[in-house]
């Protein structure tokens, strides 16, 4: 079987990774899409910390809105007096005379003071409620958009290790095909049967197909990192991509719905939008400390004591209704309008900016996926015909019409199309669902769909032993490249 059409028609093998670090103990089934996606969903912190500071503005309605509830305050003192006094007197009968006397008293008190307030109108407190829900609406769409933005990272950083490891397979196929070339043009160069030159010329893309094949190595521990740092676990095998997978474009196939999708349901135009509403909040708050507030109020006091070795006691209640009505706060209130009207302005903005960046990104994504399914047919193509130039080629080398250059070009030029082929093909997959993304309509569902594409063929990860080479390695018995001297 000739060696390009093996390398087009080969089933996906597996790839023994190795991988630097041998602390983790890896499961042995496969994980596909929707199992990793479900893991980062539990463990991504970026996650998590948009879902704690979502509580937080949450229970901080519950903070704002105590000022509207009934406030009692109670207050107890007991404590020990020493009382001292110093009294001088003088008498005149007859004469002049002074007496001096002293005494000192210690008694007790105990007291206790019994406070309950109610709000009955405190228009600034109501509307910093009111915005704090806003706040709240808005939150709920910045944690969509955080949990899409996780859905489309998992999924490129999930395809980006498929699509390197099939770039690395093409890789290693191209590099063992040259090298065959390579030798085979040394032998040739030893008997005579060739000039120097197309030795040199085998050893130079022989050279170059190994530093591709060493780049990919590094593209796909590169990608695989990036999927251990979004779920916090590292996997011992992934499941594949299987080529019966659809391309075609997205349903409906019309730009304009998208675009409307985009501005009805795109989480960061909505959080956007819920942001200009909360500014609004602030202008109103700021208004409304112009207004009097009004409360009603309640105390009771009461004290006793046991000064002189009498016991006794005091109390006293009182019940009534407080207002208060700002006059002049030094220009505070007018400039808190004015702070508050100028966020307001800014966060309208905000949205706009954010409402066409949307539009333009789902107009391009959409173009993407639409060229991208005339790509992966013309890549697939591609194959078939620089497959079809490589046997013409070797033919014409070997009756003498062509050169060794020639057929180490049309060599690299069937790798790089296998490459390419399986570039178009991952651009696809994640263009779609960046698609979905931009359009709000990225969720565990669409992460389903695109997981019953995958065929349950692994891509299998393994740890290094102890002083093993930390390179990567196929599991293809290609055999090693030839090792010939200069």
């Amino acid at each position: 079987m000739r060696l390009a059409h093996w390398a087009v028609n080969a089933p996906l093998r597996p790839l023994l990774l190795a991988v630097f670090t041998a602390s983790f103990v890896l499961p042995a089934q496969a994980a596909d899409l929707i199992t990793i996606t479900r893991d980062a969903l539990d463990n991504n912190a970026e996650l998590a910390s948009a879902r704690s500071e979502y509580l937080g503005v949450e229970a901080g309605r519950d903070v704002v809105r105590s000022g509207l509830l009934p406030q009692i305050n109670a207050t107890g003192q007991a404590a020990h007096n020493r009382q001292y006094e110093n009294q001088s007197s003088s008498q005149a009968v007859g004469g002049t005379g002074t007496g001096v006397g002293a005494s000192d008293d210690n008694y007790n008190t105990v007291s206790l003071s019994l406070e309950a307030t109610q709000a009955l109108y405190d228009e600034v407190t109501r509307r910093e409620v009111t915005q704090v829900e806003r706040q709240i609406d808005q939150q709920v769409y910045l944690l969509a958009a955080t949990e899409q933005q996780l859905l489309i990272d998992v999924a490129s950083a999930y395809f980006d290790i498929l699509r390197a490891y099939e770039v690395l397979e093409a890789r290693f196929a191209q590099e063992r095909a040259i090298g065959r070339q390579f030798e085979q043009a040394s032998e040739q160069f030893e008997v005579g049967l060739i000039a120097i030159t197309e030795v040199e010329e085998a050893r130079a893309t022989f050279d170059q197909s190994r530093a591709d094949r060493i780049a990919a190595e590094s593209n796909l521990q590169v990608a695989f990192e990036a999927l251990e740092q979004l779920t916090g676990q590292r996997y011992a095998s992934i499941e594949a991509l299987g080529d019966s997978m659809p391309i075609a474009l997205p349903e409906p196939s019309s730009r304009d719905y998208w675009v409307e999708q985009a501005i009805e349901r795109n989480p960061l135009v909505l959080a956007q939008q819920a942001g200009i509403e909360v500014s609004r909040s602030g202008v109103e708050i700021a208004r409304a400390g112009r207004l009097p507030t009004l409360q009603a109020f309640g105390s009771y006091q009461y004290s006793d004591s046991d000064i002189d070795n009498i016991s006794g006691h005091d109390s006293s209640s009182q019940v009534g209704v407080s207002a208060n009505l700002p006059i002049y706060t030094g220009g505070r209130t007018s400039a808190s309008i004015r702070q508050g009207t100028y966020q307001l302005e800014s966060s309208q903005y905000d949205f706009e900016s954010q409402r066409r960046s949307s539009i333009q990104q789902v107009r391009s994504l959409y173009t993407q996926v639409s060229n991208d399914v005339e790509t992966v047919d013309a890549r697939e193509q591609a194959i078939v015909s620089n497959r079809s130039a490589l046997e013409a080629t070797r033919a014409g080398y070997e009756v003498g019409t062509r050169n060794i250059v020639d057929v180490l070009n049309a060599e690299q030029n069937l790798y790089n199309a296998i490459a390419n082929y399986a570039e178009a093909r991952y651009d696809y997959v994640v263009n779609l669902l960046s698609l979905r993304q931009q359009a709000g309509r990225l969720d565990v569902a669409a992460i389903e769909e695109v997981n019953a594409w995958l065929t349950g063929d692994q891509v299998n990860f393994t740890l290094p032993e102890n002083g093993e080479n930390d390179r990567y390695e196929p599991a293809l018995n290609i055999g090693a490249p030839p090792q010939l001297g200069r």
